[in-house]
Protein backbone atom coordinates (compact mmCIF):
# COMPACT_ATOMS: atom_id res chain seq x y z
CA UNK A 1 0.00 0.00 0.00
CA UNK A 2 1.59 3.27 -1.23
CA UNK A 3 -0.28 6.77 0.54
CA UNK A 4 0.54 10.08 -0.41
CA UNK A 5 0.11 12.61 2.71
CA UNK A 6 -0.39 16.11 2.00
CA UNK A 7 0.17 19.52 3.62
CA UNK A 8 1.04 22.01 1.74
CA UNK A 9 1.62 25.43 3.98
CA UNK A 10 4.24 25.76 7.14
CA UNK A 11 6.61 24.37 9.15
CA UNK A 12 3.90 24.66 12.57
CA UNK A 13 1.22 23.17 9.98
CA UNK A 14 3.35 19.90 9.08
CA UNK A 15 4.56 19.15 12.70
CA UNK A 16 0.73 18.90 13.65
CA UNK A 17 -0.07 16.62 10.83
CA UNK A 18 2.35 14.25 12.37
CA UNK A 19 -0.31 11.73 14.44
CA UNK A 20 -2.03 11.78 10.98
CA UNK A 21 1.02 10.60 9.10
CA UNK A 22 2.03 7.97 11.63
CA UNK A 23 -1.53 6.25 11.56
CA UNK A 24 -1.30 6.05 7.59
CA UNK A 25 2.55 4.85 7.89
CA UNK A 26 1.16 2.35 10.24
CA UNK A 27 -1.17 0.97 7.20
CA UNK A 28 0.92 1.82 4.48
CA UNK A 29 4.72 0.03 2.89
CA UNK A 30 5.61 3.17 1.87
CA UNK A 31 4.58 7.05 2.41
CA UNK A 32 5.42 10.19 0.69
CA UNK A 33 4.53 13.47 1.79
CA UNK A 34 3.68 16.21 -0.65
CA UNK A 35 4.29 19.82 1.15
CA UNK A 36 5.62 23.23 0.38
CA UNK A 37 8.97 24.56 0.97
CA UNK A 38 8.01 26.09 4.25
CA UNK A 39 6.93 22.63 5.50
CA UNK A 40 9.79 20.79 3.83
CA UNK A 41 12.43 20.51 6.64
CA UNK A 42 9.44 19.85 9.25
CA UNK A 43 8.15 17.08 6.86
CA UNK A 44 11.88 15.20 6.70
CA UNK A 45 12.19 15.27 10.66
CA UNK A 46 8.24 13.18 11.02
CA UNK A 47 8.22 9.58 12.27
CA UNK A 48 6.52 7.37 9.32
CA UNK A 49 7.68 9.78 6.19
CA UNK A 50 9.70 7.45 3.66
CA UNK A 51 9.87 10.63 1.11
CA UNK A 52 9.22 13.99 0.84
CA UNK A 53 7.83 15.88 -2.18
CA UNK A 54 7.78 19.30 -2.44
CA UNK A 55 5.93 22.24 -4.44
CA UNK A 56 4.60 25.69 -4.16
CA UNK A 57 0.61 25.44 -4.13
CA UNK A 58 -1.04 28.65 -5.58
CA UNK A 59 -4.61 27.79 -3.91
CA UNK A 60 -2.61 27.58 -0.34
CA UNK A 61 0.28 30.07 0.18
CA UNK A 62 -0.57 33.26 2.09
CA UNK A 63 1.06 34.54 -0.70
CA UNK A 64 0.89 32.55 -3.97
CA UNK A 65 2.96 31.97 -6.65
CA UNK A 66 0.28 32.27 -9.76
CA UNK A 67 -1.12 29.69 -11.42
CA UNK A 68 1.17 27.63 -13.86
CA UNK A 69 -0.94 25.04 -15.52
CA UNK A 70 2.84 23.20 -16.36
CA UNK A 71 3.83 23.51 -13.07
CA UNK A 72 0.63 21.86 -12.30
CA UNK A 73 1.07 19.56 -15.26
CA UNK A 74 4.30 18.74 -13.65
CA UNK A 75 2.73 17.39 -10.30
CA UNK A 76 0.54 15.99 -11.88
CA UNK A 77 3.17 13.85 -13.52
CA UNK A 78 4.80 13.56 -10.39
CA UNK A 79 1.99 11.98 -8.81
CA UNK A 80 1.11 9.82 -10.86
CA UNK A 81 4.39 7.91 -11.25
CA UNK A 82 4.00 7.25 -7.28
CA UNK A 83 2.04 4.80 -7.91
CA UNK A 84 -0.11 5.79 -4.50
CA UNK A 85 -2.79 3.81 -3.87
CA UNK A 86 -4.78 6.50 -1.80
CA UNK A 87 -4.25 9.97 -0.42
CA UNK A 88 -4.89 11.95 2.66
CA UNK A 89 -5.12 15.65 1.84
CA UNK A 90 -5.26 17.84 5.17
CA UNK A 91 -6.04 21.48 5.55
CA UNK A 92 -7.04 23.75 7.81
CA UNK A 93 -10.80 24.86 8.25
CA UNK A 94 -10.23 27.81 6.00
CA UNK A 95 -8.63 26.14 2.70
CA UNK A 96 -10.31 23.67 0.22
CA UNK A 97 -8.67 20.29 -0.76
CA UNK A 98 -10.47 20.09 -3.79
CA UNK A 99 -8.14 21.54 -6.33
CA UNK A 100 -5.12 19.16 -4.73
CA UNK A 101 -8.05 16.27 -4.96
CA UNK A 102 -8.57 17.26 -8.43
CA UNK A 103 -4.74 16.94 -9.54
CA UNK A 104 -4.52 13.87 -7.32
CA UNK A 105 -7.36 12.31 -9.38
CA UNK A 106 -6.14 13.31 -12.67
CA UNK A 107 -2.37 11.48 -11.47
CA UNK A 108 -4.88 8.01 -11.01
CA UNK A 109 -4.84 7.87 -7.55
CA UNK A 110 -8.01 5.66 -6.70
CA UNK A 111 -8.80 7.04 -2.87
CA UNK A 112 -9.16 10.08 -1.84
CA UNK A 113 -9.97 11.75 1.90
CA UNK A 114 -10.24 14.84 3.08
CA UNK A 115 -12.47 17.43 5.47
CA UNK A 116 -14.07 19.46 2.97
CA UNK A 117 -16.98 22.14 3.28
CA UNK A 118 -17.99 22.21 -0.09
CA UNK A 119 -19.67 19.57 -2.27
CA UNK A 120 -17.02 17.23 -3.65
CA UNK A 121 -18.53 15.75 -6.16
CA UNK A 122 -16.35 12.91 -7.45
CA UNK A 123 -13.17 14.04 -6.37
CA UNK A 124 -13.17 12.77 -2.75
CA UNK A 125 -14.10 8.86 -1.72
CA UNK A 126 -13.87 9.92 2.53
CA UNK A 127 -15.50 13.49 2.78
CA UNK A 128 -14.72 13.74 6.12
CA UNK A 129 -16.81 16.03 8.28
CA UNK A 130 -15.18 17.22 12.13
CA UNK A 131 -16.18 19.30 15.01
CA UNK A 132 -15.37 22.77 14.36
CA UNK A 133 -13.02 23.88 17.30
CA UNK A 134 -10.96 20.76 17.70
CA UNK A 135 -7.24 20.92 17.68
CA UNK A 136 -5.43 20.44 14.69
CA UNK A 137 -3.82 17.44 14.91
CA UNK A 138 -6.94 15.60 15.95
CA UNK A 139 -8.78 16.84 12.52
CA UNK A 140 -6.04 15.52 10.84
CA UNK A 141 -6.10 12.70 12.60
CA UNK A 142 -9.68 12.16 11.45
CA UNK A 143 -9.00 12.40 8.45
CA UNK A 144 -6.43 9.73 8.06
CA UNK A 145 -9.27 7.32 10.02
CA UNK A 146 -11.45 7.63 7.77
CA UNK A 147 -8.94 6.54 4.85
CA UNK A 148 -8.07 3.47 6.96
CA UNK A 149 -5.10 4.75 8.87
CA UNK A 150 -4.76 4.17 12.50
CA UNK A 151 -2.06 4.41 15.50
CA UNK A 152 0.10 1.88 16.41
CA UNK A 153 -0.36 -0.19 19.68
CA UNK A 154 1.43 2.56 22.57
CA UNK A 155 1.39 5.77 20.39
CA UNK A 156 -0.45 8.56 22.88
CA UNK A 157 -1.45 10.61 19.82
CA UNK A 158 1.33 13.57 20.81
CA UNK A 159 3.47 15.38 18.19
CA UNK A 160 6.81 13.84 17.83
CA UNK A 161 9.70 14.12 15.10
CA UNK A 162 12.72 11.57 14.86
CA UNK A 163 14.66 11.21 17.82
CA UNK A 164 18.42 11.67 16.44
CA UNK A 165 18.17 15.30 16.17
CA UNK A 166 20.94 17.46 17.33
CA UNK A 167 22.11 18.01 20.63
CA UNK A 168 22.56 21.81 21.15
CA UNK A 169 25.73 24.46 21.18
CA UNK A 170 24.77 25.37 24.65
CA UNK A 171 24.95 24.04 28.20
CA UNK A 172 21.60 23.41 30.04
CA UNK A 173 19.60 24.48 31.59
CA UNK A 174 18.67 28.03 29.78
CA UNK A 175 15.11 28.63 28.64
CA UNK A 176 14.43 29.37 24.73
CA UNK A 177 13.00 32.79 23.79
CA UNK A 178 11.49 32.66 20.24
CA UNK A 179 10.70 36.16 19.89
CA UNK A 180 9.68 36.03 16.13
CA UNK A 181 6.61 35.24 14.42
CA UNK A 182 5.01 34.97 10.98
CA UNK A 183 2.67 38.25 11.44
CA UNK A 184 2.97 40.55 13.26
CA UNK A 185 -0.61 40.91 15.15
CA UNK A 186 1.08 37.37 16.87
CA UNK A 187 4.40 39.29 18.25
CA UNK A 188 4.84 39.88 21.98
CA UNK A 189 6.56 43.28 22.02
CA UNK A 190 10.65 42.55 21.51
CA UNK A 191 11.27 45.18 24.88
CA UNK A 192 9.46 42.51 26.92
CA UNK A 193 11.22 39.59 25.24
CA UNK A 194 14.67 41.78 26.39
CA UNK A 195 13.44 42.25 29.90
CA UNK A 196 12.26 38.96 30.49
CA UNK A 197 15.99 37.40 29.22
CA UNK A 198 17.22 39.96 31.77
CA UNK A 199 15.42 38.92 34.62
CA UNK A 200 15.38 35.03 33.73
CA UNK A 201 19.44 36.00 33.82
CA UNK A 202 19.70 37.98 37.23
CA UNK A 203 17.79 34.07 38.57
CA UNK A 204 21.16 32.26 37.41
CA UNK A 205 18.76 31.05 34.55
CA UNK A 206 21.15 30.66 31.15
CA UNK A 207 18.54 32.61 27.73
CA UNK A 208 18.78 31.06 24.57
CA UNK A 209 17.40 33.40 21.56
CA UNK A 210 16.19 31.33 18.45
CA UNK A 211 15.03 32.51 15.10
CA UNK A 212 15.27 32.37 11.55
CA UNK A 213 17.88 34.53 9.21
CA UNK A 214 15.62 37.13 8.52
CA UNK A 215 15.51 37.74 12.20
CA UNK A 216 18.91 38.21 13.42
CA UNK A 217 18.63 41.98 14.32
CA UNK A 218 15.22 40.92 16.58
CA UNK A 219 17.66 38.23 17.91
CA UNK A 220 20.16 40.09 18.74
CA UNK A 221 18.43 42.65 20.26
CA UNK A 222 16.29 40.50 22.31
CA UNK A 223 19.31 38.55 23.48
CA UNK A 224 21.71 41.70 24.60
CA UNK A 225 24.85 41.12 26.29
CA UNK A 226 23.83 38.40 28.42
CA UNK A 227 21.86 35.96 26.44
CA UNK A 228 23.12 33.68 24.09
CA UNK A 229 21.57 34.62 20.42
CA UNK A 230 21.56 31.47 18.12
CA UNK A 231 19.13 33.68 15.56
CA UNK A 232 19.63 32.72 11.44
CA UNK A 233 22.17 29.99 12.70
CA UNK A 234 20.23 27.05 12.87
CA UNK A 235 18.69 23.98 10.83
CA UNK A 236 15.30 22.74 12.14
CA UNK A 237 17.12 20.02 13.31
CA UNK A 238 19.13 21.79 15.37
CA UNK A 239 16.50 24.13 16.38
CA UNK A 240 14.95 20.96 17.50
CA UNK A 241 17.86 19.62 19.67
CA UNK A 242 18.28 23.28 21.15
CA UNK A 243 14.21 23.19 22.26
CA UNK A 244 14.63 19.55 23.17
CA UNK A 245 17.09 20.58 26.27
CA UNK A 246 15.18 23.47 27.27
CA UNK A 247 13.75 24.34 30.41
CA UNK A 248 10.77 25.72 28.81
CA UNK A 249 10.18 27.71 25.72
CA UNK A 250 8.89 30.94 25.19
CA UNK A 251 7.00 31.94 21.73
CA UNK A 252 4.30 33.40 20.25
CA UNK A 253 1.89 31.32 17.85
CA UNK A 254 4.74 30.24 15.50
CA UNK A 255 6.04 27.08 14.01
CA UNK A 256 8.91 26.57 17.03
CA UNK A 257 5.91 26.68 19.51
CA UNK A 258 4.66 23.20 17.61
CA UNK A 259 8.05 22.00 17.34
CA UNK A 260 8.84 22.34 21.38
CA UNK A 261 5.35 20.30 21.57
CA UNK A 262 7.51 17.99 19.56
CA UNK A 263 10.57 17.38 21.72
CA UNK A 264 8.22 17.52 24.65
CA UNK A 265 8.94 20.37 26.13
CA UNK A 266 7.02 22.42 28.06
CA UNK A 267 5.68 26.06 26.45
CA UNK A 268 4.64 29.51 27.58
CA UNK A 269 2.43 30.84 25.02
CA UNK A 270 2.11 33.82 24.06
CA UNK A 271 -1.22 33.72 21.80
CA UNK A 272 -3.13 36.54 20.15
CA UNK A 273 -6.57 35.07 19.82
CA UNK A 274 -6.85 35.96 15.68
CA UNK A 275 -7.05 32.28 15.49
CA UNK A 276 -8.46 29.56 17.57
CA UNK A 277 -6.59 28.29 20.66
CA UNK A 278 -8.80 25.27 20.32
CA UNK A 279 -7.42 24.78 16.91
CA UNK A 280 -3.81 26.06 17.52
CA UNK A 281 -2.18 26.14 20.84
CA UNK A 282 0.88 23.85 21.60
CA UNK A 283 -0.41 20.10 21.55
CA UNK A 284 -0.39 17.42 24.11
CA UNK A 285 2.83 18.93 26.40
CA UNK A 286 2.73 21.25 29.57
CA UNK A 287 1.69 24.97 28.58
CA UNK A 288 0.53 28.10 29.90
CA UNK A 289 -1.53 29.84 27.63
CA UNK A 290 -1.19 34.15 28.09
CA UNK A 291 -3.17 36.64 26.07
CA UNK A 292 -6.64 37.89 26.78
CA UNK A 293 -8.47 34.96 24.09
CA UNK A 294 -11.83 37.20 24.19
CA UNK A 295 -9.75 40.57 22.62
CA UNK A 296 -11.51 42.68 19.82
CA UNK A 297 -9.15 40.69 17.27
CA UNK A 298 -10.77 37.37 18.15
CA UNK A 299 -10.93 35.07 15.03
CA UNK A 300 -10.22 37.15 13.00
CA UNK A 301 -7.03 35.85 10.90
CA UNK A 302 -5.98 39.44 10.97
CA UNK A 303 -1.97 39.77 10.03
CA UNK A 304 -1.61 43.14 11.55
CA UNK A 305 -3.40 44.00 14.61
CA UNK A 306 -6.56 45.65 14.00
CA UNK A 307 -6.67 47.18 17.74
CA UNK A 308 -4.45 50.33 18.62
CA UNK A 309 -1.94 49.27 20.82
CA UNK A 310 -2.31 45.21 20.35
CA UNK A 311 -3.59 45.05 24.09
CA UNK A 312 -4.17 41.10 23.72
CA UNK A 313 0.14 40.61 24.13
CA UNK A 314 1.52 43.94 24.74
CA UNK A 315 -0.79 44.01 28.28
CA UNK A 316 1.40 40.74 29.23
CA UNK A 317 4.44 41.43 31.04
CA UNK A 318 7.37 39.80 31.92
CA UNK A 319 6.66 39.09 35.40
CA UNK A 320 3.23 37.42 33.88
CA UNK A 321 5.84 34.99 31.92
CA UNK A 322 7.95 34.40 35.08
CA UNK A 323 4.92 33.21 36.75
CA UNK A 324 4.17 30.99 34.18
CA UNK A 325 7.68 29.56 33.88
CA UNK A 326 7.14 29.26 37.88
CA UNK A 327 3.71 26.87 37.19
CA UNK A 328 5.31 24.95 34.35
CA UNK A 329 8.30 23.91 37.54
CA UNK A 330 11.10 26.34 36.13
CA UNK A 331 12.86 27.85 39.11
CA UNK A 332 16.01 29.36 40.01
CA UNK A 333 19.06 27.94 38.29
CA UNK A 334 20.54 26.03 42.19
CA UNK A 335 16.87 23.97 41.62
CA UNK A 336 16.58 23.79 37.86
CA UNK A 337 17.65 21.17 35.44
CA UNK A 338 15.82 17.96 34.91
CA UNK A 339 16.49 14.49 33.16
CA UNK A 340 15.45 13.76 29.82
Amino acid sequence: MRTLVVRLDSMGDVLLAGPAVRAMAATSDHVTMLCGPRGREAAELLPGVDEVLCWEAPWILADPPPVDPDDVELLRKRLETGLFDRAVILTSFHQSPLPTALVARLAGIGRIGAVSTDYPGSLLDHRVRVEEDIPEPERALAVATACGGRLPAGDDGRLAVRAAHRPPPVDPPYVVLHPGTSAPARAWPAQHFRDLGDQLGLLGLGVVVTGGPEEQPLTAYVAGETGTDLGGSLGLDELAGVLAQAEAVVVGNTGPAHLAAAVGTAVVSLYAPTISAERWAPYGVDRVLLGDQNAACRDTRARECPVPGHPCLTEVTPDDVLTALGTLGVRPSETVGRSR
